[in-house]
């Protein structure tokens, strides 16, 4: 009971703050939100990614990645897929510097690199894509829908899986998770996105088309949970952190967005 108090608080803590800078604050201060929540999702994310190691991870791959975390957020601001693609291939060249700098005194060197790479690709550029949804005509409301759809997967897959679920959805990546939580959670989504859509955009037609797509999106929510339980659980680590009471960490909280906004993206430009 507790810790559901906890998250709730938290919610309630962070929902105005969220909501004044999506919808009031200039998108350069949207990307200096979209970074900071990224420095701190990938520190996460290399706690747990190299958790087995038997040496810390190394300093520089720590900075190329907040780095990159920052620069990524940033050059979205300026709505040009191509700054993105020169940031990625920067970070590229820092870490060939890195492997040639160190080569011979670390070990597997090239395997900690493959994760840097995946962790950016995974959290910094995925968020950046937020910034070019939140930069677009009704970017606000859209980037608040995603938010719904998302937490309301999350939120309702917890709750009927908790008082309804008997048949495991994935019991050697993460136990607790069952098929009729992550079916209340789907329709659970889809109904807040259609309400929501209803309410604030006011257009049946755009309304109906949006269903496809809220479908999606929680489906891809609830690979990215089950992606980031799949680490944790390599890492044997039971939350990415403890930044966010009743939540765990940054990445506990941001895993299903992580992969929604991609696939939200791709609606955004070909079918909404």
């Amino acid at each position: 009971m507790m810790q559901h108090f906890k998250r709730w608080l938290t919610a309630l803590i962070l929902i105005p703050f969220l909501l004044w800078i999506i919808i009031k604050g200039s998108i350069l201060l949207f990307g200096v939100l979209v970074s900071g929540v990224s420095v701190f999702a990938i520190f996460e994310y290399l706690n747990i990614i190299c958790a087995n190691d038997t040496g810390p991870i190394s300093q520089p791959i720590r900075a190329i990645s907040y780095a990159a975390c920052i620069v990524l957020a940033m050059g979205a601001c300026l709505g040009s897929w191509p700054i993105l693609f020169f940031i990625c291939a920067l970070n590229m060249m820092a870490l060939c510097v890195f492997v040639l700098a160190r080569f011979s005194t670390v070990p597997h060197i090239f395997d900690l690199v493959a994760r840097q790479v995946l962790g950016v690709v995974y959290i910094p550029l995925s968020l950046a894509l937020l910034v070019f949804i939140r930069d677009t005509s009704d970017g606000a409301l859209w980037v608040i829908w995603l938010l719904i759809v998302c937490f309301a997967n999350d939120t309702g897959a917890l709750y009927v899986g908790t008082f309804k679920g008997k048949r495991k959805l994935a019991p050697n990546i993460s136990p607790n998770k069952t098929i009729e939580g992550a079916v209340g959670g789907l329709v659970i989504s889809v109904t807040a996105g259609l309400i929501f859509n209803l309410v604030f955009f006011q257009d049946v037609s755009l309304a109906l088309i949006s269903i496809p797509c809220a479908v999606c999106v929680a489906v891809a929510g609830q690979i990215g949970d089950l992606f980031e339980s799949a680490m944790k659980r390599v890492g044997h680590i039971k939350d990415s952190g403890k930044i966010l009471p009743g939540h765990g960490g940054m990445l506990d909280r941001i895993d299903g967005l992580l992969l929604a906004i991609p696939v939200f993206y791709f609606f955004s430009v070909f079918v909404l």
